[in-house]
């Protein structure tokens, strides 16, 4: 299977480049962007060596139903999805935190709460939890936007203390959050899911906040599946989790996890496919809808006529 690892384009206009992870961003003419979301995997802030087919697409295509699916609730980045693997958007001004929103003490936050600590950002939480268990209520803990390196917790506190956000955007960001998550959580259970954790980032145009990037994916979001929660907590059994988690699982279990002198194992084609068929799967279960592949003969040239077309009509 062909996977589309970087891209080259030079498109009419263009003013910026700019190479993350996972995403090729073109700047065109200071006002817009395109997006392409390749097919580059990482994990534990390490580019994998092999790029996954379809998780390109994958991505693209769930981030661009979930904001479509969210637009009443705030203005989203996005004028056009022309490729299964692009978003066209404006350019926003990102605000320098990431707003992650928690329902359930899992991952990060349960690995602070499992070393004794019994606040998170801020936040506090009560005793007497236990892994994946659902918390009161759903928790917002931001972490900085690092330009290098990892992201950073931060409490509310100090985020206006040090005026990362002035208090009136942070505010509006707060009841963004908790209301993307809500319709999120809502979309989720149609699927038999639970929306465990994720993240916002919002940014400014013209005095406007939008939501950017992508939202309610499975490299941004952790789920559960909703049949057997219950069951399993009350047995202290782990959650059936959703997530890109088997990745960082497999890494783990070959002796990688991203720290000085260790070799990211052999991504054998077997690996390799079964990682895009997870991807597939996700996909699947997320959005349910049976995923159609896009033609994958010549995807640079097909991603080329596609934005170039899309450009036309800006």
């Amino acid at each position: 299977m062909k996977a589309q690892k970087e891209t080259h384009f030079n498109f009419p206009n263009q003013s910026n480049f700019y190479k993350g992870k996972v995403r090729d961003v073109y700047t065109i003419a200071d006002q817009f962007m395109v997006m392409v979301v390749s097919d580059r995997i990482s994990a534990f802030d390490v580019v994998l060596p092999e790029a996954i087919p379809f998780k390109g697409q994958v991505l693209n295509q769930i981030a661009a139903k979930f904001l479509a699916a969210t637009q009443d609730i705030v203005p989203n980045w996005v004028l056009d999805v022309p490729d299964p693997m692009v978003t066209i958007g404006r350019i926003c001004e990102p605000f320098k935190v990431e707003m992650v929103i928690r329902g359930y003490l899992a991952g990060h936050a349960w690995r602070e709460y499992s070393a004794g600590k019994r606040s998170v950002c801020g936040v506090s939480l009560p005793e007497g939890l236990k892994e994946n268990d659902k918390l009161p209520q759903p928790i917002i803990t931001p972490t900085t936007k690092a330009s290098v390196g990892h992201d950073e917790d931060i409490s509310k506190e100090d985020i206006l203390a040090k005026g990362i956000v002035s208090i009136t955007d942070y505010e509006q960001l707060e009841q963004y959050t908790y209301a993307l998550y809500q319709r999120g959580t809502e979309i989720a259970a149609k699927s038999g899911l639970i929306l465990v954790d994720t993240k916002y980032e919002f940014g400014k145009a013209n005095g406007v906040i939008y939501l950017i990037d992508e939202i309610h994916t499975p490299d941004s979001s952790r789920y559960f599946y909703a049949e057997g929660y219950q069951e399993r907590q009350d047995n202290n059994e782990p959650q059936k989790q959703l997530s890109k988690e088997f990745v960082r699982k497999w890494l783990i279990e070959n002796g990688f996890q991203g720290k000085d002198g260790q070799v990211v194992p052999e991504m054998t084609p077997e690996i390799v496919n079964s990682i895009s068929e997870r991807y597939i799967e996700l996909y699947e279960k997320i959005v349910g809808e049976t995923f159609i592949k896009a033609d994958a003969d010549a995807i640079s040239s097909r991603i080329e006529t596609n934005v170039l077309k899309a450009l036309e009509t800006l």
